[in-house]
């Protein structure tokens, strides 16, 4: 694991849906790799697409043939450590759905500078939609339009503003 040595995952890090999955619509990613007892995402999950095997402190997994990517899990997960992709959001677009904590929250059609895990700019990004129901525990998910050759690659955003 890659990220033991510079703290940055890679795509070897974490499972990936297929690529049938992904022209099925919006897919959790779960990119927690840490043993840590959590398990919000298992219990929130109402389709019971996640699941954490034998010890509390594993890595969660995620069945994405059940998951329909409510983005449940993304808001309730402590670590901000979950992710949604939808790679048949536009012909050229995919759309990546991200945790956000921070104030003020970006508003529809801001234009983002969109970054890697590495936290370096990869791309712009068009903010499309930002939820915050009750149900998300104060955790808002912002999702952003963007190149969909980054669908897999784009985890955060920095503010033009």
């Amino acid at each position: 694991m890659s990220f033991l040595k510079d703290g940055i995952l890679t795509l070897d890090d974490f499972d990936q849906p297929s690529p049938a999955r992904l022209k099925q619509g919006r897919v959790a990613i779960i990119e927690c790799v840490q043993q840590i007892p959590c398990n919000p995402c298992v219990d929130i999950c109402p389709r019971q697409a996640i699941t954490i095997e034998g010890n509390l402190t594993n890595p969660p997994k995620i069945d994405f043939e059940k998951c329909n990517g409510c983005t449940l899990c993304v808001a309730n997960c402590p670590g901000l450590a979950i992710f949604t992709v939808n790679e048949i959001f536009a012909e050229t677009e995919a759309e990546v759905g991200i945790p956000y904590e921070f104030l003020p929250l970006p508003e529809k059609g801001e234009t983002v500078l969109a970054l890697g895990r590495d936290g370096k700019v990869v791309c712009e990004g068009r903010v499309v939609q930002v939820r915050n129901p009750k149900a998300f525990d104060r955790t808002p998910i912002v999702f952003l339009a963007i190149p969909k050759k980054y669908a897999m690659i784009i985890r955060f955003f920095k503010r033009k503003q």
